[in-house]
């Protein structure tokens, strides 16, 4: 490894581990600043840990792979993506804000739920933690699978010893500094991926002589080549999971005042756009560039390593590798400190010890933080697993399992504890089924449907019919929100 490299990867993995002790010696030692930084984030340093923690190494990995492989039709994804965030923003993000405070300052989704549907409160709150840890572990895994790849491309090393260095970073700013270290870690990381993902492309297209018009691939710059009904929606319904991420949407809720919300998502949509416009352009003018000087790629999801090593200065090329694990790590560590919050307030303080400290309840936090991060590192130890196809299962599952009913649960006073556990249990069923039958693959003799969409329309369906036949919701005790 160059000199350079190591010197740009020790500078940035020595500021996230300052950050996390900043983060430590500022973090109150109770639950709601480790757990929500005391509902005091900026605007824009909420708006970059939601777009840190929801890109995942798939912007710089899975996304270029697929536009290097099959071309303009794959950025349906980024499109569906970006209307679901928007529409999230502007839906969810205010009034999440507002409810979860009101409605006994909930620090947990699955808390919040339960304050808004009290006959049923336990119910929720342990079926969202079980789904919480099932699926944020896989989600977990996809992020260390990128970073083993990133260690045994890039510098020749080991697979397990990139997933350890990755997940070993994450785990020490995770575990000491809480959300607010997580927050103030994405805001950097998220500038670190802005300025990446505007690099790499305009080096490419400026600066090495390609035409996009080299690939002899048909089609390759068209929107609709080969595009079916079926494969429109399945890209396109990406988007339908935003409404139930729960290490997105935790981000509304520590926003200092959802008076303030319209700039961060200004500044949200802002960023969102140029990286997504950005990882486009490294997968289209990267397979360019491969085919121009006739290298071989067998791993299309390391076409952004390749690029990063062969155009660049070894200290720029340092930043870039840190910018995929910028986008790795902001993403692994919202995920555990979420998985933690719902083993914490939602399994251990309701069941095990209801009277537990803030320092206990910290500490458990601490220790489940831990646990999550080494059931993610077993499942990624496959080195043939790939990155955008983990996503896409958790993500899947989240958006089904929580999208309709953080939706209703916002807007629909009718809806009903009831048809809140309906909607968790038939959204997260139908994704398990459905993965499970090869239908996300092959479904009646035709291409696959992405599992997100029967999930979600099922999810929703369920929370209706069950809450229409019963009474509605008991009112719960709403206190005014004092910013």
């Amino acid at each position: 490894m160059q000199t350079g490299v190591i010197i740009s990867l020790a500078a940035y993995f020595i500021l996230m581990l300052a950050i996390g002790v900043y983060a430590w010696r500022k973090t109150a030692a109770n639950t709601e600043g480790y757990l929500l930084a005391g509902r005091d984030l900026s605007p824009s340093v909420t708006a970059l840990s939601a777009g840190a923690s929801d890109m995942s190494g798939w912007l710089l990995l899975g996304l270029p792979g697929a536009l290097y492989a099959s071309g303009l039709v794959e950025a349906w994804i980024a499109i569906g993506l970006f209307v679901g965030a928007l529409v999230n923003w502007i839906v969810v993000a205010p009034r999440l804000r507002r409810q979860t405070e009101a409605l006994g300052d909930a620090l947990t989704i699955p808390e919040f739920l339960g304050n808004r549907f009290p006959d049923k409160a336990v119910a929720l709150r342990l079926t969202c933690a079980v789904i919480v840890v099932v699926f944020f572990t896989v989600y977990t895994a996809a992020g260390m699978v990128g970073g083993g790849k990133l260690f045994e491309t890039a510098f020749g090393g080991a697979y397990m010893t990139g997933i350890w260095v990755t997940a070993g970073v994450v785990l020490v700013y995770t575990m000491i500094g809480g959300f607010l270290a997580v927050s103030l870690t994405d805001f950097v990381q998220g500038c670190i991926m802005f300025g990446a993902l505007i690099l790499m492309p305009l080096v490419l297209l400026f600066g090495s002589d390609i035409s996009l018009t080299q690939v002899p691939q048909e089609g390759y710059l068209s929107l609709t080549h080969g595009l079916t009904a079926v494969g429109w929606l399945s890209a396109v319904t990406w988007g339908l999971g935003y409404f139930g991420q729960p290490h997105i949407i935790v981000r509304f809720m520590a926003i200092r005042s959802a008076d303030e919300m319209p700039v961060a998502r200004n500044i949200a949509m802002a960023w969102m756009g140029v990286c997504l416009l950005g990882a486009i352009g490294v997968g289209l003018a990267g397979r360019a560039f491969v085919v121009k000087n006739g290298i071989a790629l067998e791993d299309k999801e390391t076409i952004f390593i390749l690029l990063a090593n062969l155009l660049f200065h070894p200290l720029v090329t340092g930043f870039l590798y840190a910018a995929l694990l910028a986008a790795i790590m902001s993403t692994i560590s919202s995920q555990l400190l979420v998985s933690s919050s719902s083993l914490t307030e939602d399994f251990y303080r309701l069941f095990l010890r209801k009277q537990a400290s803030e320092r206990e309840a910290v500490m458990v936090g601490r220790i489940s933080v831990l646990l999550v991060a080494l059931m993610g590192i077993s499942i990624a130890s496959n080195p043939d697993s790939q990155v955008l196809g983990l996503v896409a299962h958790a993500w899947a599952g989240f958006g089904a399992a929580f999208g309709p009913m953080i939706v209703l649960a916002l807007t629909w006073k009718r809806m009903t504890g009831a048809g809140a556990v309906a909607g968790l249990v038939v959204g997260a069923a139908v994704v398990i089924v459905w993965i499970a039958a090869g239908w996300d693959k092959a479904f009646l003799g035709g291409p696959g449907v992405y599992e997100i969409l029967p999930g979600f329309v099922a999810s929703w369906v369920a929370i209706v019919l069950v809450s229409r036949m019963g009474a509605p919701a008991p009112a719960a005790e709403v206190k005014p929100t004092i910013h």
